[in-house]
């Protein structure tokens, strides 16, 4: 398999083709080699537009949905980014592309050790990955851009006050088989702009398909 031809043939006929124009986002999913972020034997299915499971019942988002999710963000370069499902490590590293810092959490530990030696071999240094249930606990600090990996049947609005003024959330809510792609951006202290982007099926954050438990 020619991987550069895949690579370049995955971001015209499957990514542009779903509407991601942002010459940014293209560029940073040209530049980074995704077959280096699947599990052993699935290489050959990188560049294809088919969810590939990493594990705990756990699937890589297709390279559709990473595309969408990233154009969300609306991202500078000087950001920083709270994403939550580390998975694999391959969306990690488009934000560390196109943003300053990247805070990547997830509730499996091999997950993020996974991820942490894939993005080192790809001397990418500005991740830091912690382990942590989104659904009960959340970093202190406040964020430029929060991308959710996986969908929440009910909006957790912590996640809404935990944007900076003028940053994006981007989060899937709702039942399937039709869930709701949100960019949610916040527009002073108690204000917020929804804007819904499309309908999609994604399989639920852990934890995900339940209203979050609230801790005080």
């Amino acid at each position: 398999m020619n991987k550069d031809f895949a690579r370049q043939q995955m971001i015209a006929q499957q990514v542009r083709a779903w509407d991601v124009l942002d010459s940014n986002v293209l560029n940073g999913l040209s530049e980074l080699q995704r077959e280096l972020f699947v599990p052993h034997g699935f290489e050959a299915l990188a560049f294809a537009d088919t969810e590939i499971p990493i594990g705990h019942d756990q699937k890589m988002m297709t390279p559709t949905i990473e595309g969408r999710v990233l154009q969300a963000l609306e991202l500078a370069g000087a950001e920083s980014v709270l994403e939550i499902g580390t998975g694999s490590g391959f969306l990690s590293a488009c934000l560390a592309k196109l943003a300053a810092r990247v805070t990547s959490i997830d509730i499996y530990e091999d997950f993020l050790q996974t991820a942490g030696d894939r993005l080192a071999n790809c001397d990418i240094q500005n991740v830091t990955l912690q382990q942590m249930d989104a659904t009960k606990e959340l970093p202190v600090e406040k964020f430029d851009a929060i991308a959710v990996t996986g969908s929440l049947q009910v909006l957790d609005e912590r996640l809404m006050h935990a944007l900076n003024p003028g940053g994006r959330l981007f989060v899937v809510v709702g039942d399937a088989p039709a869930m709701s792609a949100l960019q949610i951006t916040r527009t002073g202290d108690s204000e917020w702009q929804n804007e819904t982007l499309f309908e999609t099926n994604l399989a639920p954050l852990v934890n995900g398909a339940q209203p979050p438990k609230f801790l005080f």
